[in-house]
């Protein structure tokens, strides 16, 4: 044994550990507001930021001090006070914004929450239900996911598939199968108003969440929202159909694939974004690799094992994958559309 690569790799622990007990913290202060308010109203000190904010500041002294240990805020001796640097303030207070990591730090607390019963799953096989999880996985991935409809899918992706962005503004009928709360249908919704969409998601909470998210941004006249199990077929054709991030999540990708292919009317469009993963697991290796293998577990693979499904997990749609099922689906072509995205590939497949 080499005692100075042990001696390394102990203190790359050390690190790691120092890092999740650090996600914890972060995650408080999005939730709490802390990182907010010291993002509009400037340095203070806890008992300041506790008077501010209403809480109580023995436990806001102790969070300012391990986010001083970590970096994510700086500490200036003379007064006792604490500054979120501007340079900090994107990752940690501007939502939804494209650096934004609060949301990502709420589903990931959430899904730890059912540690305890996927250490169950890996001796006796199953997996935790979706419906079982916290609540926080659910808000924390719309929350993460906001950055993307807001920042992305209008301004970036849709340019890049010029004839399906056609049929949107031609007035196309569009599904958004797997909506979660519904905002990629009201971002499209926003950008093209001659267009009419419907969401489906298997979650009746997050359908009510959709059609509340609807309302309250003003085009609850052009979209609905329906509980469906978009696996087992769609009750309309369309236009266009899209995904985000949901076919490696599904109990049964090769029938949700083919329920899509069925409910595209005839030259009609599926966009599809996924992992942006490799099929070789030598090469899904550095800190998103390693965050995307925790979700799989605590949400992704997990949930579909739950239901005897697939299993595929967070890194198991790569593009060859992906063509696989397509072709046994009945699509016709699938082009890999050029982006550069560390954690998503984009794909417009052709019925």
């Amino acid at each position: 044994m080499d005692e100075q690569q042990a001696a390394e790799f102990t203190g790359r622990v050390l690190t790691d550990t120092a890092a999740a007990a650090t996600t914890v913290l972060a995650a408080f202060g999005d939730r709490l507001g802390l990182f907010k308010d010291l993002a509009a109203h400037g340095p203070a000190t806890s008992a300041q930021l506790a008077g501010r904010t209403g809480l109580s500041e023995r436990y806001v002294r102790e969070w300012l001090g391990g986010m001083y240990a970590a970096g994510y805020v700086t500490y200036e001796e003379s007064d006792r006070r604490y500054t979120l640097p501007a340079e900090h303030v994107p990752t940690l207070a501007t939502e939804p914004g494209p650096a934004f990591f609060g949301g990502l730090h709420q589903e990931l607390l959430g899904a730890v929450q059912r540690y305890d019963e996927v250490l169950g799953a890996f001796r006796v096989g199953g997996g935790v239900h979706a419906e079982h999880l916290h609540p926080d996985v659910a808000a924390g991935t719309s929350r993460f996911t906001a950055q993307w409809h807001r920042n992305l899918l209008v301004q970036d992706w849709l340019p890049r598939v010029p004839e399906t962005e056609a049929k949107l503004r031609a007035g196309g009928h569009v599904a958004d199968v797997g909506c979660g709360a519904g905002l990629a249908v009201i971002a499209l919704a926003g950008e093209y108003p001659d267009a009419t969409f419907v969401g489906y998601d298997v979650s009746a909470a997050a359908i009510e969440t959709a059609r509340r998210n609807a309302k309250q941004d003003g085009v609850e006249d052009r979209v609905r929202f329906e509980t469906c199990d978009a696996a087992a077929g769609l009750p309309e054709q369309f236009d266009v159909i899209t995904t985000f991030d949901v076919v490696h999540d599904a109990v049964d990708p090769l029938g949700l694939l083919h329920s899509i292919r069925e409910g595209l009317r005839p030259g009609g469009r599926y966009l599809c974004l996924d992992i942006n993963c490799s099929a070789d697991p030598a090469e899904n290796v550095g800190p998103i690799a390693a965050l995307l293998y925790g979700f799989s577990l605590l949400y992704c693979m997990t949930t579909s094992l739950a239901e005897d499904g697939a299993g595929l997990g967070t890194l198991g749609l790569p593009e060859p994958a992906l063509r696989d099922l397509a072709t046994r689906a009945g699509f016709s072509a699938v082009g890999r559309v050029a982006m550069d995205n560390p954690f998503n590939s984009l794909y417009e497949l052709t019925r």
